[in-house]
Order: C-alpha cells, then sequence, then structure tokens
C-alpha cells in the first residue's frame, strides 16, 4: 500500500504541477503583451509596500468588519500549510504523520509539543474560518451586499466567488475528517495500521472522535484516507483553479505592491512624447533628438497591448472586491462606471488575445478593441480622476491609469469627445484656462466688488 500511495501522490503532483506551469507561463506571457515602462528604482520601499500591504493586510482594514472576516481566512490558509507540509511529507514517504512519529522516534519533546500547539491551531482556525466562510456564502448570496452584486458580477464572477467557498468548506471537512479517523483508531488502541498517539492530541476532534469508536477499523481508516487525499486532492484542485479565478491576487498581489506607484496619488502620467514635443518648440537640440529617436507615439490606449504590462499585471491581481466601485463618486449617483468592470473587462480582453495569437499566430486580428467593445465611452467620461478607487483598492490597483489612457485614445486619436469637452479643450489651448474669454479679463469680477 505505501508503495502505491507514493506512485499515486507523485503522479498527483507532477500532473497537478505541470497543469499550474503552463497556465501560469499563459498569464505571464499575456501580461508581457503590455507596453513595456519603468518601475521604481528603490527595492527597498517595493519590499515594504509587499509586506505591508500584501502580507499584512493593511489597506483592508479599511472596512473593519470585513477585514476581521477576511483576517481569520487568511491566517487560517497560511496556518494550515504547515499541515499540508506534513501531508507532502507522507505522500514521498508512503508513512503517515511522519513528522510527528520522527520526533517521538528521537525522543524530542520540545518538537513534539509545537506539533501538537500546530496542529490544534490548525483545528481552531478551521472551525472559525469554517463559520467565516458560511458569513461569506450569507452576506454574497442572502443579504446579497450590494458591492458584490454589481452587475458586472452577474454570471461566473458570482459562481467563482461561490465556488471558492464551497472549496474552502470541502477543505474544512477533509481536515476534520482525517483528525476524527486518527483520533478514534487512537482511542481504540489501533496499532496495526497507524501506531497510537498521546492521548489529547486533537483538541477538537477528539471530542467528536469517541462517536465513532464503534466504527470498525477498515471504515475508520477509510475516513483518515478520505480526508487525507481529499485534503490534498483539494490543494491541487485549487492550485489549478486559482489562474482562472479572481484568486489569482493570493499570488499575483504580492509582485503587484512590490511594484506599486512612487508618485503621489493624483499625480497623473504625461505622455513623453508628446511632453517632448512641446518641450521641442523651446530647446532646439530636443528636436533634433526627437528626430533620431524616431519613437513611435502613442496616442494613448485603444486595446489591451497598448496599455503598460503593469496594468495588466493590476487587471489579474483584481480581488473583484468591489471597494473601488463602492467609493468612485461617479458610480454612487448612478453613472455606468465601475472601476472594478474596468479591470475586469481588461483582464478579459487580454485574456482573448493571448488565446487568438496562441491559436492564430501574432498576426492574430478579431476586429474588436478594449475601447468600445469592452468599455464604453459613456463609462470613461464619468470618471472624475479623484483616486478614490485606488485608495480604497486593498492590493494598490490603479483603474484610473487604464481609464486615463483610454480616454487620452478618445480624445487624441479618435477626437470622440463631447462639445462641451472641445470647447474646454479650446479654450485651454488659447487662453490657457477652461473659460472662453482673454487671461487679461481673467480679473474683471474683481471691479464688481467695487461698486
Amino acid at each position: 500500500m505505501q508503495l502505491i500511495q507514493i506512485a499515486l501522490f507523485i503522479l498527483l503532483t507532477a500532473t497537478s504541477m505541470s497543469l499550474f506551469f503552463v497556465q501560469g507561463k499563459r498569464i505571464y506571457k499575456n501580461i508581457m503583451l503590455g507596453r513595456k515602462t519603468k518601475v521604481h528604482d528603490d527595492p527597498a520601499w517595493g519590499v515594504k509596500q509587499m509586506f505591508l500591504i500584501a502580507f499584512g493586510q493593511k489597506k483592508m482594514f479599511k472596512i473593519t468588519s470585513a477585514a476581521l472576516l477576511h483576517l481569520v481566512i487568511y491566517v487560517a490558509f497560511l496556518i494550515t500549510q504547515i499541515e499540508l507540509i506534513e501531508v507532502f511529507i507522507d505522500g514521498f514517504t508512503g508513512k503517515h504523520r511522519a513528522v510527528y512519529h520522527f520526533f517521538e522516534d528521537m525522543n524530542w519533546s520540545f518538537p513534539i509539543s509545537l506539533y501538537y500547539l500546530s496542529l490544534n491551531m490548525i483545528e481552531i482556525l478551521s472551525v472559525l474560518a469554517f463559520f467565516v466562510t458560511i458569513a461569506f456564502l450569507w452576506r454574497r448570496n442572502i443579504i446579497r451586499l450590494p458591492r458584490l452584486n454589481k452587475p458586472e458580477m452577474d454570471g461566473w464572477p458570482r459562481m467563482d466567488g461561490n465556488l471558492i467557498l464551497l472549496f474552502e468548506l470541502i477543505l474544512i471537512i477533509c481536515i476534520f475528517s482525517m483528525n476524527i479517523g486518527d483520533g478514534a483508531l487512537q482511542l481504540k488502541g489501533t496499532q496495526e495500521h497507524y501506531p497510537a498517539l498521546s492521548d489529547g492530541l486533537f483538541l477538537l476532534s477528539g471530542k467528536l472522535a469517541p462517536y465513532f469508536v464503534g466504527w470498525s477499523d477498515a471504515m475508520l481508516i477509510g475516513l483518515e484516507r478520505f480526508g487525507w487525499w481529499g485534503h490534498i486532492i483539494m490543494v491541487f484542485v485549487f492550485l489549478n483553479y486559482i489562474p482562472n479565478s479572481k484568486h489569482l491576487h493570493i499570488m499575483l498581489a504580492f509582485p503587484n505592491t512590490y511594484f506599486s506607484r512612487k508618485q503621489p496619488q493624483g499625480e497623473i502620467n504625461n505622455m513623453p512624447q508628446i511632453m517632448n514635443e512641446v518641450k521641442s518648440m523651446f530647446d532646439d537640440s530636443m528636436a533634433e533628438e526627437m528626430s533620431e529617436e524616431e519613437e513611435e507615439v502613442h496616442m494613448g490606449a485603444k486595446d489591451a497591448t497598448d496599455l503598460t504590462w503593469k496594468n495588466l499585471l493590476e487587471a489579474y491581481s483584481c480581488t473583484e472586491c468591489g471597494r473601488c466601485t463602492e467609493q468612485c463618486p461617479a458610480n454612487q449617483t448612478g453613472k455606468l462606471l465601475s472601476p472594478r468592470k474596468i479591470m475586469m473587462d481588461t483582464r478579459d480582453r487580454i485574456e482573448d488575445i493571448g488565446k487568438g495569437i496562441k491559436e492564430h499566430g501574432p498576426d492574430f486580428s478579431d476586429n474588436k478593441t478594449l475601447l468600445g467593445d469592452y468599455i464604453t465611452q459613456e463609462e470613461l467620461l464619468a470618471c472624475t480622476t479623484c483616486n478614490a478607487c485606488v485608495e480604497a483598492c486593498p492590493v494598490n490597483i490603479s483603474p484610473l491609469e487604464i481609464i486615463v489612457e483610454l480616454r487620452r485614445a478618445l480624445a487624441m486619436d479618435l477626437a470622440d469627445t463631447p462639445q462641451e469637452w472641445n470647447t474646454m479643450f479650446t479654450s485651454m489651448e488659447n487662453n490657457q484656462a477652461p473659460w472662453q474669454f482673454s487671461p487679461d479679463d481673467r480679473t474683471n469680477w474683481k471691479e464688481e466688488l467695487n461698486k
């Protein structure tokens, strides 16, 4: 049986890891379809952002109740990796609770105490995670929290959120099935298959184990094996589900926060080519340099490949939590704009492009663009560039950068902006202000005060 377990485990692990690698490579290629861009050159600052925002969950606590619920799931996820390590060791060695018995054989009391502590922490956190998962399902499907039930969440996004929660429930059931089976066999003194463990190893499942003592040894071993194999299978299912889910942020939140913008919020990047064009009007040497470089001029972004790789990384890092949309003043007043939808549409578009390139080659074209076919003019024009979405995002995503680039394409490439905007643009060009009067008349209003 040990050889069968080892062979099956190695086959399952190799298959799962290979599939995950293929999907990870696909996502990386899609992200790299974006334009090159410079990021900060301060690794220490980037690491600090990564630990504070991604690992430390700093921005999550802007909404305390949701943050506390998420914290339970997050800590439970981290701590259960301890048991997962033991599951992997057992899988590759064909043994059962090999770590515990290694410590026991070496007569190391302190590591055994830590082992007890870790298993009991896992059980306590698993119970808490169970109730939190039920609470999340309740929030999504019963009370239907508004930010989780916007139009863009219909269909797959809603199902995705529920599937992840169901996976968590199954994983918790598997953990307790494994421990209850072991605990009952321990109480029966069965040593043929599993050497007896010390009394009181399982704090919570140990309370349930006595109710299963009446089961036969074969049934209890089956219960334990169901929990063990169910645990590892759910881990591998989750691993290969992540690349197609909003939970990809579990991995990408770390590089995304590391590459966070260092500029102050509200600072909109200039278009280098346009900025250099203006500078060349005042400096002839600049004009000569530009003619030598002959850089391609990007008038904003019409498609996902016109965005930077950082924008695309952010699209894949989106948690779909809806905090950005909830804080968006345009959305609050009934406008069509939803910053979350902007990120979801960008991710969908680059996925479609990547799939098309894979099937038809680098010259693939489906005659669609992100601007128009996925994101409408009405959405873009509703944005006030207030940065509320950027401030609200728990993983430092900036929907505003994508909105600005698409809106630049509307204004500068397609010349498709409202007449009121065009009037303002003309006034700013001619009068250095949005108003239609000469700069010389700008202070005439003060004369009214003297009458």
